[in-house]
């Protein structure tokens, strides 16, 4: 799965408290599901999105439909349609609690479970 490649890229360049949130059963949510991640400064969060672009296109083909903040650096948001990857820097992920607006999406395990249907 697309969300679980992206989260395993991110926790492989130390990105920290790295979430998948699924939100199929949320009404009017804008994708299927979210990956959210923390950087510790704008060098470090660009990194995460260049490793998780890079990992992605390597295994799958996909380039995302659209990235935003990369200049700033403090919130990227990585648009590949049904997974948006959200990568923050920490202070502005507490300021914008997108885990808490969301919370009504199941949170996944990144690691797949051989059990498991995702």
């Amino acid at each position: 799965m697309l969300a679980r490649l992206a989260a395993q890229a991110l926790e492989e360049k130390k990105a920290d408290d790295v979430r998948i949130l699924d939100l199929r059963k949320v009404h009017d949510a804008p994708s299927e599901y979210f990956v959210i991640a923390s950087g510790n400064v704008p060098s470090h969060v660009s990194a995460l999105s260049d490793q998780v672009f890079e990992i992605i296109k390597k295994a799958t083909g996909l380039n995302p439909h659209k990235i935003e903040g990369y200049q700033n650096a403090e919130w990227i948001l990585m648009d590949y349609f049904d997974v948006v990857i959200h990568i923050f820097q920490k202070d502005k992920r507490n300021f914008y609690r997108l885990d808490e607006l969301w919370s009504d999406g199941e949170e996944i395990a990144i690691t797949q479970n051989t059990n498991a249907k995702q």
